[in-house]
Order: structure tokens, then C-alpha cells, then sequence
């Protein structure tokens, strides 16, 4: 699911082993930052220890670095009130950005606006061009805000791709504010975790910190394994850490440490520099009945 997805997987015995079984395993893609905020490339095993609901895991089946291909992404954004051109010029230069990035291919890259009744696509595959025509910055503004429904659409668009060398990241801009969707933040997190989706979030509020529609873009992010910014961080910084993510993700599996049914939540957690963050979903869930 993006930087940090974790997911229970069943594998089997080969037939001609001398016994006959399956085990349960548990892989989590993840990425680090620094004190900076800059992506960890030099990641060990010893660094991190992974905390699956209250057990802790340090004894790994394997920790290598994720071989990612390509990024598919989708940038949604909020075209319901009457938006700054300040943020009108960084959601241009994010796609610009996104589109000369030789990771993202230009079919593999979609911008979706969102205001009253629903989600509208304003372009697919073709964004380069609409940003070379100047059509992006011209997009009417004004309405209701269907936030959640539109993270839904996004999620299950990039969903339908379920090569695991894609990563799949929808980039939100957004005050977090949602007045007439007819799904709900859960619907919106579980959309995203499902098909595999990273939400990165541009919180454009005037007063972002501690704001209701802050927590939501915060919460969004971090239980899906992306980042949380401000429009003042700007776009380019933004899209450098989508990228790094991209260039710099890991997966450790290791043996399932607990059959209880139910949501396994997931933390990683540093053995000892402090000062790491880790980025991954927020855990999967299991049920005892595959085994059968």
C-alpha cells in the first residue's frame, strides 16, 4: 500500500519437502526518514524492531529493499471554495513535476477535482499536455466538499492495477474539510488500505495546525504510509519525498506471531537511533479460517 504496507500472506510448503504444511507470514513495505525528513537509504535490520499489535518482532524471515517499477499517482484536489493562487500555482507545479519524473510514466498519472456532487476527472494520462495549455489553472472553483468520496474514487482507480512493482500514491491537496460525501473517513482510510494506496496530503488551510480538517489529512497520511505537508512546504519538496519514498522503500517479513482474528495493528518502531520515523499502513487484518 505505500510506503509502509503490510499485508498477512500464506505460503506454501513445496509438495516434495519431507513434510507438508503452511505457515503464516506477514510482509510490511515501509520507508524511514531522518531528523530531516530526508529518506534513510542505509537501513540494517538491527535498526528497527516491529511492533505487531503488543508483541514485538526482531527475528525477520528477510529484509530486503522494495524493487519498485513505476508509481502510479493521483492527485485530488479541492475545487469547492474559492481557492488562493498560491495554491492554485503549487497544484500546477505538482503535476508538472509529477510529469517529468521518468517514474511516473505520463499515462500513469491522473488529476481529479472535487466539489459538490461528485469527484470529476479533469484529465488521465494526458496532464502534461493540459499543464503546457495553461487549462489546469483555470478550473472553476466553488460548492460542497465530497472529500471522502473522492479518495474512494481514487483508491479504487489505482486498485485496478495490482502489479506489486507499482506503487500506488494519491496526492491530496485539500483543507480537509468534507460536507457532503456520502462515504465516511473510515470508508475513505479503508478504500485506501485495500487497494494498496499512500496518501500524501498538502494541507492548504490557512491555520493548519490542530484544525479538525488537519487531524483528518494527518490521519489520513499516516495510517496509510505517506506524509503529511503544508502548501508552504511547496510542491517541489513534496514531490521529492513522493519520489524518495519510491527509490527508497523496504520489506521485512516475518512469521505471524499471533493467530488471533481480528485487525493486527502494525508499528515500526527504531532499536536506536531515536530520531528515525518510519512510514507504513497502519496493519492488516486476519482471520483464523484461511488456515482451514
Amino acid at each position: 500500500m505505500a510506503a509502509c504496507s503490510a499485508f498477512a500472506q500464506t505460503v506454501a510448503i513445496p509438495s516434495d519437502a519431507a513434510f507438508r504444511s503452511t505457515v503464516r507470514e506477514v510482509r510490511v513495505t515501509f520507508s524511514a526518514t531522518d531528523r530531516n525528513d530526508h529518506a534513510v537509504t542505509g537501513l540494517q535490520s538491527s535498526d528497527f524492531a516491529v511492533v505487531d499489535r503488543d508483541l514485538v518482532v526482531r527475528q525477520f524471515r528477510s529484509f530486503t529493499r522494495t524493487e519498485f517499477t513505476r508509481l502510479d499517482v493521483v492527485v485530488l484536489f479541492d475545487a469547492s471554495q474559492s481557492i488562493t493562487p498560491q495554491f492554485r500555482q503549487e497544484l500546477a507545479d505538482a503535476v508538472q513535476f509529477l510529469t517529468q519524473a521518468v517514474e511516473v510514466p505520463d499515462a500513469s498519472v491522473s488529476v481529479i477535482a472535487f466539489r459538490d456532487l461528485k469527484p470529476v476527472t479533469v484529465c488521465s494520462g494526458n496532464c502534461r499536455a493540459m499543464m503546457s495549455g495553461g487549462q489546469f489553472l483555470k478550473i472553476e472553483s466553488g460548492g460542497l466538499t465530497p472529500l471522502y468520496d473522492a479518495v474512494v474514487e481514487a483508491s479504487r482507480q489505482l486498485g485496478r492495477n495490482r502489479d506489486p512493482r507499482v506503487r500506488r500514491v494519491v496526492l491530496v491537496f485539500s483543507d480537509g474539510a468534507d460536507t457532503i460525501s456520502l462515504n465516511s473517513f473510515g470508508d475513505a482510510l479503508d478504500s485506501a488500505l485495500v487497494n494498496d494506496v499512500a496518501v500524501y496530503t498538502v494541507d492548504v488551510s490557512r491555520q493548519p495546525h490542530n484544525m479538525p480538517g488537519s487531524l483528518v489529512l494527518r490521519s489520513l497520511s499516516v495510517n496509510t504510509g505517506g506524509r503529511y505537508f503544508t502548501v508552504e512546504t511547496g510542491s517541489a519538496p513534496v514531490v521529492a519525498a513522493v519520489l524518495e519514498d519510491f527509490h527508497s522503500a523496504y520489506t521485512v517479513a516475518y512469521k505471524l506471531p499471533s493467530r488471533s482474528s481480528g485487525f493486527h495493528q502494525i508499528r515500526i518502531l527504531p532499536s536506536h537511533d531515536l530520531s528515525l520515523r518510519f512510514h507504513c499502513r497502519r496493519g492488516y487484518s486476519y482471520s483464523d479460517t484461511e488456515e482451514n
